[in-house]
C-alpha cells in the first residue's frame, strides 16, 4: 500500500510539474510549431507513410480558398496557415503604378487586386475549418511572382500559446488558438521586392521575442517585438537587398544568437539587444535557404547569381571573411529556393532542377553529388526529412522519397494528380499533410479504405 501511495504521489507530481512548463518546451510529436519542423532543419519526429495516390492512403482533403503559399504548422489537433482571397475590387491606379515599375515579366501578379488577408484554423483529425479571421482587407502595393508567389507565403509561428503572422507590408499579427486577436502591429512599410517577386520571410520566436526580418531592395531592417504586446523591442537597419531567408536562432556556449544569411553578408545578432556579434560575406544574389544548425557549426546557402554553401564557424566576433572560421565551401548542388536538411552528420540540398546532394557535415565532402531524380521536374518545396526518409515535394504533384544517407536511393514516387507544391511537407504524429495550390492533404497509413 505505502508502494502504491507513493508511485501515485510521484505521479501526481510530475503531472503537476508538466502543467506548468511552457507550452512551448513540450517535445510531444504532435507538434510542427514552426517553418523547417520542431528542429529548424526539416527533420520530423516520428515517421510518416511512403506510398500514396489519389486512392490511397488520403485520410482527407480540403480546399484552400484563395492562394497563399505558406507552410502550415502545426499544434497537436489544430492545423495554422494563410492564405489571401481577392475580393473583385481593383484599383487600377495601383496596378498601373507597378506595371511601370515591373522589369520582370514573371513578377508583380496580384497588384492592385483588393484581397482579404486570412489566417486559417484547420481540425488536424478532420480537415474541416475550425475558424477563420480576416486579419486584414487591403490592396497590395505590389504584386508576386506568376508562378510561385503569393500574398500570403510566410508560415506562421506558434509557441503553443499564441499563433504570430506575418503578411509583411500588411502588418503582423497575433492570435490564441481559439482565433482571437491578441495584437496587431503594422510597421507601415511598403516592402518593394526585387522584380515584384513577392514577399515571404516567415517570423520567429527568441524567447518572449518575435524576431522579423524586412530585406528589400531599398530600406531594409530586422525588428524584435515582444511576442506579448506587439512592442518593439529593437530594431537595426540593414545594409541588403531582397532576402526571403528566416532568421535562424542558433546558441552556442551559453550565448544565443540571431543569424540570418543575406547577399552582402550573413550577420549574427543578439537577440536581446539587436548587437551584431559576427558577419560573413559570401553568398550569392536571393538568399532564399533557411539557415541551418549542428553542433558549432552554421550552414548558410544561395543558389542564383554566384551561388555559395558555407560552413561557419560559432563562437568568434566581428567581421569573419576570408578567415579559418569558414570552415569549407561549396558552389555545386547548391539550392536556389528549397532549404536544406541537416540531420545525422548529413547536409542534404535539393536543386530547384531536379538534382540532389549528400555532404558530410562536418567536412563538405560530397557523399554523393547532384544526383538527378528519376523523371524530370521542378521543386520550389523545401525537403523534410522523417525516419530515415527524404519527401520532396515538387511542381507537378509528385513527392518522392529517398532513403536518408550516404547513397542515393529512390524508396518511391507518390503523385496527386493536378497538384502543384510550393509550400512544403510537414510531418506529425505518423502522417503526412501536403498543402498545393488548393488543396491541403493528410496522407495517413490508417486512412480509411
Amino acid at each position: 500500500m505505502k508502494r502504491l501511495l507513493a508511485i501515485a504521489s510521484l505521479l501526481f507530481l510530475a503531472a503537476l510539474i508538466s502543467a506548468k512548463l511552457p507550452a512551448s518546451l513540450s517535445m510531444a510529436e504532435d507538434h510542427w510549431p514552426q517553418w523547417r519542423g520542431p528542429f529548424f532543419n526539416g527533420m520530423a519526429r516520428g515517421g510518416a507513410p511512403t506510398e500514396w495516390s489519389d486512392t490511397k492512403n488520403i485520410k482527407w482533403k480540403a480546399p484552400i480558398a484563395g492562394r497563399g503559399f505558406s507552410t502550415p504548422i502545426i499544434w497537436g489537433d489544430k492545423i495554422f496557415l494563410t492564405t489571401a482571397v481577392p475580393t473583385g475590387k481593383l484599383d487600377a491606379a495601383v496596378a498601373e503604378a507597378g506595371s511601370q515599375r515591373r522589369t520582370n515579366p514573371n513578377g508583380g501578379s496580384g497588384e492592385g487586386q483588393e484581397h482579404k488577408f486570412i489566417v486559417l484554423c484547420v481540425d488536424r483529425k478532420t480537415g474541416k475549418t475550425l475558424w477563420e479571421q480576416v486579419a486584414k482587407t487591403a490592396v497590395p502595393h505590389e504584386g508576386y511572382h506568376r508562378a510561385y508567389g503569393s500574398l500570403a507565403s510566410s508560415s506562421p509561428v506558434t509557441d503553443g500559446q499564441f499563433v504570430f503572422v506575418s503578411f509583411g507590408s500588411r502588418g503582423i499579427y497575433c492570435y490564441d488558438l481559439n482565433g482571437r486577436l491578441i495584437w496587431e502591429k503594422d510597421l507601415k512599410v511598403k516592402m518593394q521586392m526585387r522584380n515584384q517577386f513577392g514577399e515571404g520571410s516567415a517570423p520567429v520566436l527568441a524567447g518572449d521575442s518575435l524576431i522579423v526580418n524586412f530585406d528589400q531592395e531599398t530600406g531594409s531592417f530586422i525588428i524584435a517585438l515582444d511576442k506579448r504586446t506587439g512592442k518593439e523591442l529593437w530594431r537595426k537597419n540593414r545594409d541588403e537587398v531582397s532576402t526571403w531567408a528566416n532568421p535562424l536562432l542558433v546558441e552556442h556556449k551559453g550565448r544565443r544568437q540571431l543569424v540570418v544569411s543575406a547577399t552582402g553578408k550573413t550577420r549574427a545578432y543578439d537577440p536581446a539587444s539587436g548587437k551584431v556579434i559576427w558577419e560573413a560575406a559570401g553568398l550569392g544574389l536571393n538568399a532564399i535557404p533557411a539557415p541551418v544548425w549542428q553542433g558549432d557549426l552554421v550552414y548558410v546557402m544561395t543558389g542564383h547569381r554566384d551561388p555559395k554553401l558555407m560552413a561557419i564557424r560559432l563562437g568568434r566576433e566581428g567581421d569573419l571573411t576570408g578567415t579559418e572560421a569558414i570552415v569549407w565551401s561549396q558552389t555545386r548542388g547548391t539550392s536556389y529556393t528549397p532549404s536544406p536538411v541537416l540531420h545525422d552528420g548529413k547536409f542534404y540540398a535539393l536543386t530547384d532542377t531536379a538534382m540532389l546532394s549528400c555532404f558530410d557535415a562536418a567536412t563538405g565532402k560530397p557523399f554523393y553529388h547532384q544526383q538527378r531524380l528519376p523523371q524530370a521536374d521542378n521543386f520550389k518545396a523545401s525537403p523534410v526529412g522523417a525516419d530515415g526518409k527524404l519527401y520532396l515535394a515538387s511542381e507537378n504533384g509528385a513527392v518522392y522519397v529517398i532513403r536518408m544517407g550516404e547513397k542515393f536511393e529512390v524508396l518511391a514516387t507518390n503523385l496527386l494528380d493536378d497538384q502543384f507544391f510550393v509550400a512544403s511537407p510537414v510531418v506529425v504524429a505518423g502522417e503526412l499533410y501536403l498543402r498545393s495550390q488548393s488543396h491541403l492533404f493528410c496522407v495517413s497509413d490508417h486512412a480509411a479504405k
